[in-house]
């Protein structure tokens, strides 16, 4: 037992001594170097290029800081754009890392900034906030900064100075007078043409439909042509009574638009019947049209399909109101079977 002792003390004794200090909380080198980084505040560097400028001109904030990788920083942030009453800025440059060493890092942030006051600037040192563990501080930058402004000096005694000149009136060149006749020809006249032409045919048409405009035929003459190429067209053998019974009853309102000078285009069925009888027009030749005019109101608004006696006597009713009620002074014209305008036998 006791060879064994001395044989393994001196050993024994060797390994305490080297793992003695970190079981007791001395710690690592490593441990120590980082503590003691982490005390180190960063150091703030700044500059401005170039120091000397001409008013308008740009120059570069230029802020470097040198910190431990495990601290935080915050460069400084500007309001409302104005570093300080004279001073402007104009843009900003991200957060840059330019170097490391070990522990250590060095970040740069750059501002572009300009002036248009002249002057002697003393900008002075730049604040950075500086955040490590419990600890928030402010930290200034080692250089004060100074910035120099000049100006255009101007000798009034050698410059003359001139009023502003006034607008000065180009005459008109030919190729632009030419422009000006083609567009007028070529384009404004013609369309000034065609809104017009439009706007009395327009007219025209709105006062047809009154009865404030007369044909230049008798009313009666275009009523009976109309009734015979509609009874031509035999819609309602095609099943389109609705299409015949409109087309009837509006050849019938433009007759008496024409014959009795009334708006017989936008009135009701009663209110025409009515119309007629206080003209004085017997209640014998309108007693048919208010037959035709109610049967139609059906068809069209009632979706009433009439048997084929009854659209044909329609046809016959509206053809004999007309030859009934056209005006008896004018020169009679020849028969009817001469123009081919009897009704359909």
């Amino acid at each position: 037992m006791k060879r064994w002792l001395m044989k393994y003390t001196p050993a024994v004794i060797v390994c305490m001594a080297i793992c003695l200090p970190f079981l007791h909380g001395q710690g690592s080198p490593n441990t120590e170097q980082g503590e003691a980084s982490n005390a180190v505040p960063p150091v703030i560097r700044a500059s401005v290029t170039p120091d000397s400028i001409s008013i308008g001109d740009h120059f570069t904030l230029e802020i470097t800081v040198d910190k431990d990788i495990m601290q935080v920083v915050d460069f400084p942030a500007f309001e409302g754009n104005m570093v300080s009453d004279q001073i402007e800025l104009l843009a900003e440059a991200p957060v840059d890392t330019i170097g490391q060493n070990g522990r250590r890092i060095e970040i740069r942030k750059r501002y572009k900034l300009t002036t248009f006051d002249e002057g002697y600037y003393n900008i002075g040192k730049i604040p950075v906030m500086w955040i490590d563990k419990n600890i928030t501080d402010t930290l200034y930058s080692i250089d004060s900064l100074k910035l120099t402004v000049t100006t255009f000096a101007i000798d009034t005694a050698k410059q003359t100075i001139y009023d502003i000149k006034p607008i000065a009136k180009a005459p008109f060149h030919p190729m632009e007078i030419l422009l000006y006749v083609l567009l007028y020809f070529v384009i404004i006249r013609p369309l000034i043409i065609c809104i017009s032409v439009a706007l009395i045919l327009r007219k025209r048409k709105k006062e047809v439909k009154s009865g404030k405009l007369k044909p230049s035929e008798p009313p009666h003459v275009t009523a009976i042509r109309n009734l015979e190429m509609l009874h031509n067209q035999k819609l309602w053998q095609n099943n389109k009574h609705k299409f015949y019974y409109t087309r009837l009853t509006d050849i019938l309102r433009e007759y008496m638009a024409g014959r009795y000078d009334i708006n017989a285009m936008e009135m009701t069925s009663d209110e025409i019947i009515e119309t007629l009888s206080e003209l004085g027009i017997a209640q014998k030749y309108y007693a048919d049209l208010d037959k035709i005019l109610r049967e139609a109101d059906l068809v069209k608004f009632a979706k009433y399909i009439p048997d084929a006696e009854t659209n044909e006597k329609v046809y016959f009713d509206a053809y004999y109101f007309i030859e009934n009620t056209k005006p008896t002074e004018v020169e009679k014209i020849p028969a009817a079977e001469d123009n081919g305008l009897k009704p359909y036998e």
